[in-house]
Parts: structure tokens; sequence; C-alpha cells
């Protein structure tokens, strides 16, 4: 999960993080217009060291184009009453940075999406320069929706030095994943810790991944088929992992992590965000297994990472992950093009720096370069309180498994245009709520997909 994620979706009261930060442009002309121009741009990586990481770059495009930008950071829980605010009073700006896919299906079903404007920037720069998949999955239809700029992948971390002491295989199947559960699970290590909390987003995106690895999806075609043999075996599969090889309590981000750290759990799923922590960079989530004293690396060394997993009714190894976006408002300025093509471009891995271990490239590079991206990402230093390449702690193996996860993502709904409706079961924590009912109280797997087939569906006709 992405640090602090929340529904970008959720309704609160409007905070904006940080207004007003104008770029200091060399010019106060716009390249080729002759007049004042000021190009309005949000973004959702709000984190004070992230924005001012932004504002360079805007900076130096401002000072090669003349075009002035007003930088706003928007806390993502917020986004979507900020955008209402704004919308209201005819004041929207020209662009938003880091919008996730759930938002940008929001922005569609509002129609406030320019995608002219995105098809242009992605032809500019090239379509084969981009993951197809993250192309695919901000598409409605043969529309392109937004310009996917980068992605986090969701990963199953496992202790390679157990697995190897105890000959299992890699984590990467249903079976693999139950049977090294059990062998490692004894009185002080679980076997797997992972989300359970019933209100949390994270439960939601862990599940969901192992869905997809049994092909259980929320809609084929156009029906809701959460009550599916495919869903009721993944619903059964992950309340059984739990219930069996877990920590007792509601897990959440914060817990599993702790867990993991503490060397007292097999196996973690967590985001790509969870590398820079791992690697000891991150002064106030340290690992403290006992090894971790002398090493602070130890636990990252002795660590393997599975991004693609698969269930017995799945058809082929399944990633989880979320992709953000460079989102053009319909009314933005012609030069927003312009801007978007400089992000992607010769911005770009200056963007990726912002937190590299969470913004894997979704352009891998360019047509006469075709890993430039890819390759730069692989040498960015990442952390908070130190920073370090990430080549100096993982292995080209695991570097070249979490920069490939992005052509891999799948996601509820996504693909088969049901993307409001996959945001609404996700923001109002259907499937996390039956899965502690499972257990709680018992509730079977079958009952559980019933319900929840039943409770997708009165959203589904609520949307209309």
């Amino acid at each position: 999960m992405r640090k602090g994620w929340k529904p970008v979706l959720a309704a609160a009261a409007v905070v904006l993080a940080i207004t007003g930060c104008t770029s200091a442009p060399t010019s106060t002309t716009s390249a080729g217009s002759g007049s004042a121009k000021v190009l309005t741009v949000w973004t959702v990586e709000d984190v004070a060291e992230r924005v001012a990481t932004q504002q360079k770059i805007l900076d130096a495009y401002t000072a090669k184009t003349g075009v002035q930008t007003k930088l706003v950071a928007v806390a993502e829980d917020q986004l979507a009453t900020v955008l209402a605010s704004a919308a209201a009073a005819n004041d929207l700006p020209d662009v938003i940075g880091a919008v996730s896919m759930n938002g940008i299906n929001q922005l569609a079903t509002d129609k406030l999406l320019d995608t002219d404007a995105a098809a242009k920037i992605v032809n500019d720069l090239g379509a084969s320069t981009f993951s197809p998949r993250a192309l695919e999955l901000l598409k409605d239809g043969d529309t392109q929706l937004a310009v996917p700029s980068d992605g986090w992948a969701q990963l199953l971390f496992y202790r390679k030095d157990l697995f190897d002491a105890a000959g299992l295989a890699a984590p990467t199947t249903y079976d693999a994943i139950a049977k090294a559960a059990q062998a490692l699970d004894n009185g002080k290590m679980a076997g797997i810790v992972a989300s359970t909390a019933a209100a949390d987003s994270f439960t939601q995106q862990t599940f969901e991944h192992f869905a997809l690895a049994n092909n259980c999806q929320l809609v084929t075609g156009d029906q809701i088929t959460l009550n599916s043999p495919a869903c009721q075996e993944s619903l059964k599969f992950y309340a059984d992992l739990i219930k069996q090889y877990s920590t007792s309590g509601a897990q959440d981000a914060d817990t599993t992590r702790a867990t993991y750290f503490a060397g007292d759990a097999a196996m973690v799923v967590w985001s790509s965000f969870l590398l820079d922590e791992l690697a000891g960079l991150r002064k106030d989530a340290l690992p403290t297994c006992d090894k971790c004293t002398d090493d602070p690396k130890w636990l990252a060394k002795n660590t393997g990472v599975v991004s693609a997993i698969q269930g017995p009714n799945g058809t082929e190894p399944a990633s989880f992950g979320e992709i953000v976006s460079w989102a053009v408002l319909t009314g933005a300025d012609p030069d927003t093009t312009g801007l978007v093509e400089y992000m992607m471009n010769d911005g770009y891995v200056d963007w990726l720096s912002v937190a590299a271990e969470g913004k894997v490239p979704t352009r891998f590079g360019t047509a006469d370069e075709p890993a430039k991206f890819t390759d730069a990402w692989k040498q960015l230093k990442t952390g908070v309180d130190t920073k370090e390449l990430l080549s100096d702690t993982y292995s080209a193996e695991i570097l070249a498994a979490v920069a490939a996860a992005p052509n891999g993502f799948n996601r509820w709904g996504l693909p088969q245009g049901k993307g409001a409706l996959a945001a609404a079961v996700a923001n109002q924590f259907v499937i996390p709520k039956i899965l502690n009912e499972m257990w709680d109280s018992g509730l079977s797997p079958a009952d559980a997909a019933a319900k929840a087939q039943e409770q997708a569906q009165a959203i589904s006709d609520e949307l209309g």
C-alpha cells in the first residue's frame, strides 16, 4: 500500500496542504504565445519534501519555456471535495498529478477529463514507449483517459533464509504460499502477516491481489461475479491463511510491517514503498530483528520478493498495484500538453526521484533509448533520513521484478470498463468487512461470496 494511502474519493473537509507555490519564471511570456501565462498544477504528492522536488522540476520547465506555473498540493483524501468546490467556482486546475486509477475513473464519470489532450500526449511521446498494460488500464474503450506516470507494486516479501533452510519453493502460487506458511508458523514466528482491518483499503488491496491471481473477478462482461467458484475459493484461501498462520487481532500497514521487521513473520504483503524502510533508511521504521542490530540491512539482504502470484483457477500469474497519472482537465490551457510532455520526458527522472521506491516508471524509455527511464530509476537514491541507491541494497533480479511489475498489473473492474463500480465497492469496504465476518463468526465461503455479490449488485444498481 502507498504510505498514507486513503481512497481518493473519500469525502472530507477541504484542506490544501500547500498552496500558491508559484515558480520563479525567467520570463512572463509563454513560449510562442506572446501573452502572460500561468498553468495551475495540482499534485497529490503532498509531502513537503516531495512538493519541493516538484517545484524544482516546474521551475526548470519555466526556465526552458517561459510558461509560469502555480503548484498546489492537495491531500489525497481531500481531492474529491476540493475538486467539487473548484468546479462550482469555475476554478479548476489545468492538470492534476499523481491521480489514482479510481480517481481518474471518477473524473471521467464527472466529465472533467480532456481525453483528447491525454491521447495527444501519449501519441507525441510514443505509445510504444509506455507500459502497454498501464495505457490499457487508463482507457475507457479506445479513449485514453489520462497519461500514466508511474506506479507502486504490491509485493509478497519473504524470508529467503528460512525458505532455503526448509527447502521451500518461492511463494509464487496459492499452494506454495500455504505450504510455506504452515511449515514456518510456530510459537514465535507467524507464517504470514497481511492486512485484516475491516475499514482499511489495504485489506481490499491485499485480498484483490490474491483474488485476481485466482481469476476471481468483480465483473465478467456486464455481470457481477463475486459469487463465482473462483471467488469462493479465494475468500476461503485468504480467510484460512490468516486464521491458521497469522497473528491475532486487526492487522494494518503499521502492524504487519512491524511484525516482519521484528523477524516475527516469514512473509508479509506490502507495497514497493517498503523497500527503503526494509533497507534501514527511515529512522521511525527501522528493522528490529535480532540480527538487524549489528547489520541494519540484514533483513533486506535475506528477503526475497514476489510480484506475481497464481491460484489454482488462475490462467496466468497476476500482479497488483496502483498506477497514478497526469489528468488534464476540461478547459485546460493548450500549453498544458507541453507541460505534461516535459514531466514525462526531460523532467521524468526527477519526477520519479520524488519517491523512487514507490514510483516505478510506466514510461520505460524513448524510441531511441527504450530502457532509458527504467535504467535511470534503478540508479535513483531513495530513503527518508538516509539516501542510498536501491541497487546498493537490492539485487538486479529484485529491481528487475519490481520494474517489470506495472506491465502485469490487473485490477477489479478496470479492464471491463467498470471503474466507478470498483471504486465504490472498495471505498465501502465490502470485502474487508465480509472477511472479518468469516474470521469472527465463521461465515462460510459460499455465504461470504453470496453476500459480496448482493452488496456489489446493490451498489451497481445505485450507480445506475
